[in-house]
């Protein structure tokens, strides 16, 4: 018998099994109720979501979350070429607009292909048997789509080897993304948290901890808010949003209202202790021993110093310590507060292939150039700051040599 991968495409989560999700995405990935979240909530404008689901002699084996949409210009380019890119878009408008087909998940931090651990064990595939076989089918898709671009977006470093190969042999080219951040958590209680903070850092917090903490505010962790809830926590995140400077996706009020049915999605709430309005919130997800902190709203009509965010933060230590978690990621925005608060900086990279050749061509001259000092204002200033990080960026760009 010839053993065989395959991959077929599905168009919903609820296509593909239950158990195979639970397999193939457990914690501290998000599963197949992120998903379902993202597919119930109207983001049909901005996203076409897709499953490639991996066989083996025509039996399940693995799930590949994948999106196609048109991105606007401006996120996908560096700002120092970003003039450059919209001088070339008075000229070819639809060069502001790149329609792409994305290997990862549209919302999520990390690119990440689930396999079930029992098939790896038992069948002598390997990851790079796999990989290759998703980039066969995605070259295939990304056609029928009539996509410009294929993207594997934002994929940690335990996948860096494999994708390289397949980049030698598949004609891909490798574009640093912005980094993902996560917290490890010492000890058992916040003042374990504090101790493992650099002095600096641990004297900054406390002091804006002492003003924030006087500020009349109560807190409360809830699942299933009601709707006058919801309404106020998505009012508060669409100012939020406004405010962020790489936006991929915007979320709608349907998005708060199907997560928050979740058993994974816990909300931590501010609320002001006359008004009972709600001032600031941070939308979390328990995994096992593992948070995800995804979204926040934040009033900032507030007075400054309350220090809403740094207030919000602690009392997310607060309640990871008493849940028992060991990790927090924070995501890929905010740079200085979440350095400042004792988070690492974790390295995700994007591999891509263009249609065109010749625009391929330029498209990895300029990848070649990029790294997070160039993608974001913060991390320059903090690099220049802290240039023992320097030596992470200088091994990514040996690998795009």
């Amino acid at each position: 018998m010839i053993h065989q991968l395959t991959l077929e495409w599905l168009n919903s989560e609820s296509q593909i099994p239950q158990a195979l999700w639970d397999n193939c995405f457990p914690a501290p990935y998000e599963g197949q109720w992120w998903y379902r979240s993202l597919e119930c909530s109207h983001l049909e404008k901005q996203f076409t979501f897709t499953y490639g689901l991996i066989s083996y002699n025509s039996q399940p084996v693995g799930i590949v979350p994948a999106f196609v949409m048109d991105v606007p210009i401006e996120l996908l380019t560096p700002p120092i070429f970003l003039p450059l890119a919209k001088l070339i878009g008075k000229i070819i408008p639809s060069f502001l607009y790149q329609r792409i087909f994305f290997i990862g998940s549209a919302c999520s931090d990390e690119g990440h292909i689930g396999i079930d651990p029992q098939f790896l064990k038992n069948n002598g595939v390997t990851q790079d048997d796999i990989f290759l076989c998703v980039q066969e089918a995605a070259e295939k898709q990304a056609k029928k789509y009539n996509t410009s671009m294929l993207v594997w977006k934002d994929f940690p470093e335990a996948s860096h080897q494999t994708l390289s190969k397949i980049s030698t042999s598949k004609n891909l080219f490798p574009l640093v993304g912005l980094p993902s951040t996560l917290l490890k958590l010492e000890g058992n209680e916040t003042e374990d948290y504090f101790a493992s903070l650099k002095t600096s850092q641990r004297y900054q917090l406390r002091q804006k901890l002492k003003k924030g903490l006087s500020a009349p505010l109560d807190v409360s962790v809830i699942h299933l808010p009601d709707n006058q809830t919801l309404h106020q926590l998505y009012r508060l995140f669409s100012k939020t949003y406004i405010k962020e400077k790489n936006r991929f996706e915007e979320l709608t009020p349907e998005f708060f209202e199907f997560i928050s049915r979740e058993k994974e999605a816990h909300f931590i709430i501010l609320r002001h202790q006359s008004s009972n309005e709600i001032i600031a919130f941070m939308l979390c997800f328990h995994l096992n021993d593992h948070v995800i902190n995804k979204f926040i709203g934040i009033d900032y009509e507030a007075p400054q110093d309350w220090f809403i965010y740094f207030r919000l933060w602690i009392e997310c230590i607060n309640w990871s310590y008493k849940i028992g978690a060991k990790t927090i990621q924070s995501g890929q925005a905010a740079y200085p507060a979440k350095i400042e608060t004792g988070h690492q900086l974790i390295s995700l990279t994007n591999f891509c292939k263009h249609r065109n050749i010749i625009i391929h061509k330029i498209y990895k001259k300029i990848a070649s150039f990029v790294d997070w000092d160039m993608l974001d204002q913060d991390l320059a200033i903090y690099l220049k700051a802290c240039p023992e990080e320097k030596p992470n960026l200088d091994s990514l760009r040996e690998e795009r040599q």
